[in-house]
């Protein structure tokens, strides 16, 4: 039987200094030229107050996995391991498309350069939050919403991130009257917390950025995608080969959008073998909450590839 496996990708939150500081870089290092500065020095050296800057996190989360990717293939090939499909979460998605073939690795690295500076001038600081609301389910998370929210002062679900865990995301005020209704009228037991994030990501207010950035992706080049893969913005799976502009579409949606991130993995199947291609395991604990058949390993922790040889070669 073709052994095969699902690749995830990690989004904003996983970056770290210090991040590929063991890797060999030389495969894909032209980042710096491209950007301006120095982002290898400032993923290995930080300072950390630098590296949470959204417009730095975004490029070094991308450049660490493209990093992970490029040692995973001959290892992949080497056991004769098919690649299923490809998925990101958030800015991983971008990471994952350059994995399928869709942006040249130096092309998608300018773009999550492009829209995490998009995202960060799009709204004042103050004016927006996310919020992570814990233990409460989708439909009374969406429907303290749609019960705040007014036309100018907007809150929506922002990341399903796994059953117990969606984060909201929008207009401060708006925010905290959504959460002010669930203490109100949701009397189980659970949680809000607000993040320590820079601007309200995957909401409304963020369209202004969406739309800077689809003028933006005019200046790369585009191809069809020669793996699968699963679009954070409707979970749907696209088949190798879909044109790039409805990739494109995707993108542009998935930057004021939610991320259905559950919705994604449970269309796995609980035979599916993932490798989390990226910084840190927080995918690998999101997916064991939504289904703990799926067998996920990470790439980012020492002797990760020896080990990934002693699974896929059957030692393990």
């Amino acid at each position: 039987m073709t052994k095969s496996v699902t690749l995830l990708f990690p989004g904003q939150g996983s970056q770290y200094v210090g991040m590929g500081k063991d890797l060999d870089h030389t495969v894909f290092d032209k980042g710096n030229e491209i950007l301006g500065y120095d982002l290898k020095k400032l993923m290995h050296e930080g300072p950390e107050d630098e590296l949470k800057l959204t417009h730095n996190t975004q490029p070094a989360i991308l450049k660490h996995s493209i990093t992970l990717y490029n040692h995973l293939l001959p290892i992949l090939a080497k056991y004769n391991v098919k690649i299923d499909r490809v998925l990101g979460h958030s800015v991983g998605e971008y990471a994952a498309l350059a994995a399928a073939g869709v942006l040249s690795p130096y092309d998608a690295i300018h773009a999550v350069h492009l829209r995490g500076k998009f995202m960060q001038e799009a709204v004042p600081v103050g004016r927006g939050k996310m919020f992570a609301v814990l233990k409460v389910p989708a439909d009374i998370v969406d429907r303290a919403c749609k019960a705040v929210s007014l036309p100018e002062s907007e809150v929506m679900p922002a990341n399903f991130n796994d059953p117990t865990q969606i984060v909201i995301s929008g207009e401060s005020a708006a925010c905290e009257r959504a959460v002010a209704w669930l203490a109100e009228n949701f009397k189980e037991t659970h949680r809000a917390i607000e993040l320590n994030v820079s601007a309200p990501f995957h909401s409304s207010l963020m369209k202004p950025a969406a739309d800077k950035l689809r003028e933006a992706f005019t200046r790369f080049k585009w191809h069809e995608n020669k793996i699968p893969y699963i679009a954070n913005i409707n979970a749907i799976e696209y088949p190798a080969g879909t044109n790039p502009e409805k990739i494109i579409d995707n993108l542009y949606h998935q930057a004021y959008g939610p991320v259905l991130w559950t919705q994604s993995i449970e269309k796995l199947a609980p035979e599916t073998l993932c490798i989390e291609v990226g910084p840190g395991k927080i995918l690998m604990g999101l997916v064991r909450k939504i289904n703990k058949d799926i067998k996920v390993f990470h790439l980012d922790k020492e002797d990760a590839f020896v080990e990934l040889e002693k699974l896929l070669s059957g030692a393990m």
